[in-house]
């Protein structure tokens, strides 16, 4: 039996309000889950039970404040809630992928190049690197029904849609282990969000495991193969 590509155990995560004389608020309670490769964990629940919290525990932007949470890629296996923060740069670009529900993007960065640079992360950048990084990201914009006039813009100026769209075509063009999804279907429209869920499964089928919020119903049945309840957690 293959090892999971993400094993928790007994997480929790309390947040300290310093600005309200140090009140401590617990959000998540002995978490444990295992995600096999090949496998989409659906997180579900009300608002307010610890979905976000726990995907970004996940990826390391939250720590732990107890438990274990390890992430493997191959024979590597790594706890995030005592990774270094090299070990943590790494991950992030080999092992965890992340997709919010939002584009950070730097400023006046064409979108073209915005979701190639996840394929030159690490690399030496030659000129056939380049041209081939910039190929895929090509053919994921088109697949994604961002226009050709729009990849040398910035996507500041873009819409809500064109943007996440650049969100996702960035969080998927690099294959890894281990793929987290924030809600990445909420802006689009019904024929972008048939696409994702295709891609979505794509990445599945190639053996990534991915935990992921999805509010839309249709989209969680149709990605999901499995949904955790996050009321066990709280």
């Amino acid at each position: 039996m293959n090892e999971p590509a993400l094993r928790i155990r007994d997480l929790a995560k309390t947040f300290t309000l310093h600005n309200q004389g140090g009140a401590e608020l617990p959000v998540l309670r002995a978490v444990n889950l295992d995600v096999a490769p090949g496998e989409c964990v659906a997180l579900d629940g009300p608002s307010g039970m610890g979905k976000s919290t726990l995907l970004k525990c996940i990826h390391a932007n939250y720590r732990a404040t107890a438990g274990s949470l390890i992430v493997r890629d191959g024979d590597t296996a790594t706890d995030l809630t005592t990774a270094t923060p090299r070990e943590l740069i790494a991950l992030r670009r080999d092992t965890v992928g992340y997709v919010s529900q939002f584009l950070r993007a730097i400023p006046r960065v064409p979108a073209l190049d915005i979701v190639a640079e996840p394929l030159l992360d690490g690399v030496d950048a030659t000129p056939e690197v380049l041209a081939d990084a910039r190929r895929e990201a090509e053919a994921l914009l088109l697949r994604l029904r961002i226009p050709v006039r729009l990849w040398s813009v910035a996507p500041a100026t873009f819409s809500g849609g064109e943007q996440q769209r650049v969100n996702i075509a960035k969080g998927l063009i690099r294959k890894r282990p281990l793929l987290l999804l924030d809600e990445p279907t909420a802006s689009l429209d019904a024929d972008n969000r048939v696409t994702v869920m295709a891609m979505i499964n794509e990445a599945r089928e190639a053996g990534a495991a991915i935990v992921g919020i999805f509010h839309d119903q249709r989209v969680r049945e149709t990605v999901a193969t499995r949904v955790i309840d996050m009321r066990e957690f709280i």
